[in-house]
Formats: C-alpha cells, structure tokens, sequence
C-alpha cells in the first residue's frame, strides 16, 4: 500500500496517539486533531501534521476537511465517559454523535473512501455477555446510545454515498498515556493514580462487576489493520475474552504498591460506594471474528500490563484529578465522588 493521506482524530488522547505513532512508522502522511480536552500535547507525534481542533464546531471542522481532504478517517475522538453520560447528556451526544457527524459530513463531500469508527461495548447494553457482533445493539446509558448512532450514521451514509468502513468495537483498553487525571473513567488509571498519592480508592458497588481489559499494543495493530487492509462493512469486538471482577483488579493493581496486597495498608484499601445508575454488571465480549480475519492474538497479560502501566506512571508521577465545572444534571443517585471531588 502506497502512502495514504489520513487523518486522526482525537490524536493527543491516549488511543490515537498510539495509533499515529503506528502510521507514522508506515510512512503515511498523518494529519491529526485534538481540542486537548483530555489528551495532551506531549502525546502528540511530531511527524503528524497536528491541529487543534474543537470538532463540535461545524464550520471549523468542515473548513479544516475540505482543507486536508483525507482519504482514511480513524475516528477517536470522543467523549468516552459512560458513567458520567447520564449526569452530561447534552455535553456527551455533542461531543459525540454530532461531532462525529461533523466530521463525516465533510469528508464524504471531499471522497474521503474509508472511515474507521471507534466505537464501544457500550452498544451491548445489559445482555449476556460475552457479547459478539451478531448480536442487536441495546445501549442502556446516554454514552452507548451515542455510539450507536455514530455507527448507524456510518451504515446508512455508506450505502448513500459508497465508502468503506470498519466498526471497532474495543474492550476497556489502558497502558500508558491514559489520561490519570480523569476522575470519570478509566478504572485501572483512577486506581493507580490515588496510588501514587498514597491514598485509598473507590469501587462502585460489591466489585463483583466483571470486565474484560486490553492492554494498548494488543489493540493498536488490529485498529491499524482494519483501516490499511480490505476489509470494508465489518463489526470487531477488539480484546480478550477473559474477564475480571474489580474486587480482583484492585488487588493486582495493590501488588504493584503493597507488600501484603491481602492485608494492604488501611489508607490503600479499597472504599466502596453505591453503584452507578444504569450501570452494566457485567461487560466483556468474544473475540473469535477477530481472531479469525484480523489474527487478533493476546500477547500481554493483565499482570504484565499493570506491571508496565504502573511503571510509566510512576515516571510521570501523580496527577491531579480535573473535574467538569458543573454537571448537567445531578441527583441523589450522582456518585459522591464526583459530587464531593473525593478524588
């Protein structure tokens, strides 16, 4: 494959920096946006060509598509806090579904021949998992619906207007360059960054919930795949099937801190709260499409991404938890941690 024009956007967080780096290394010319509301510049490869771009704004965003005419969309940019979603509805279908339309809108006017679309579990809802691509999206929180609407967006415009796309579906990814400072999402971030504070963290619920998580260099090389390669109208579940309570999480994110994860400290012991409204119990997916046309294969285990991901954490230290200035909506069931910035 000769050299592409792509863009990436959400290209400063933490998934599509690790993706720009992967193309850059293919030699394709990248161009990239952020508005940084979650990613950080340091993130940002220096080989792509880097705007800062809030996507919300029609005008801007269709002025800078027509300007670079990408011929590969990878679409990350998001507003990827589920849990918050029901708290921020406006703010998260905005930063969301029509952000994305934004930028669909403009690239399909310009020829753009293929998107790539991160989406989400979230689009699953409440069935039992292991969830497969097969199965009818049944989002139950504002978050999931969002992403279902980019998806169908993306379904319906493709027939119209005859591009190809992948539809990436991946499974709670972490490892370095996770935004810590999120007090919203990324569950193993959050853990580890009160960690460095040497403080105790939270858990909604028993911790009996279960999920499935991918270590980044399990994820990347598929993502970058199926967007190089001819694969055109596909769903992929993106991870590994095996899942995990967070009661068990947390005492392997301990081991990296305690000597005893058993009996830790009482300041580094977990502190449970009520669990979050229209939360999913348990949330992970098979992989076996995957497997089978991208030759998705696990290669780092749980225990060896926590070891790696603490140890770039430790590096860069704690950071400070920033928090929305106001929630859309708040009620008794809006968790305390975010009401009383208990973080």
């Amino acid at each position: 494959m000769g050299q592409k024009r792509i863009l990436v956007t959400g290209a400063a967080g933490f998934m599509g920096s690790h993706l720009t780096d992967s193309l850059i290394r293919l030699k394709h010319r990248v161009f990239t946006v952020d508005d940084l509301s979650g990613g950080f510049l340091e993130n940002v490869n220096p080989k792509s060509q880097f705007t800062k771009l809030n996507l919300t704004n029609t005008n801007k965003t269709k002025r800078y598509i027509t300007r670079i005419q990408p011929e590969i969309v990878f679409h990350l940019a998001a507003d990827a806090s589920e849990g918050r979603s029901q708290f921020m509805p406006l703010d998260c279908s905005k930063r969301n579904y029509l952000a994305y339309l934004n930028v669909l809108v403009p690239a399909i006017d310009t020829g753009v021949k293929k998107i790539i679309l991160t989406s989400s579990m979230s689009v699953y809802g409440n069935q039992k998992p292991p969830f497969s691509e097969e199965m009818q999206t049944k989002p139950v929180d504002i978050y999931g619906i969002s992403k279902e609407a980019m998806e169908k967006a993306t379904v319906i415009l493709s027939q119209v207007h005859k591009f190809h796309y992948v539809i990436i579906r991946p499974h709670n990814v972490y490892g370095p360059r996770q935004n810590m400072a999120d007090p919203y999402r990324n569950v193993i971030g959050i853990f580890i960054n009160r960690l460095l504070e040497h403080k105790h963290f939270f858990i909604y619920g028993d911790g009996k919930q279960k999920r499935a998580f991918t270590y980044i260099d399990d994820c990347t090389p598929y993502i970058v795949k199926a967007g190089l390669e001819n694969y055109s109208g596909e769903i992929f579940n993106i991870g590994p099937s095996e899942a995990i309570s967070i009661n068990r999480l947390a005492k392997h994110i301990l081991s990296h801190f305690v000597a005893n994860p058993e009996n830790p400290p009482k300041n580094l012991r977990p502190v449970h709260l009520p669990e979050r409204p229209v939360e999913v119990k348990d949330a992970y997916s098979t992989n076996d499409k995957a497997k089978k046309l991208l030759g998705f294969k696990k290669t780092i285990t749980l225990g060896e991404g926590i070891v790696r991901t603490v140890a770039w954490a430790k590096k860069k230290g704690h950071q400070r938890f920033r928090y929305v200035k106001g929630l859309e909506l708040v009620s008794k069931d809006t968790p305390r941690t975010w009401t009383d910035k208990l973080l």
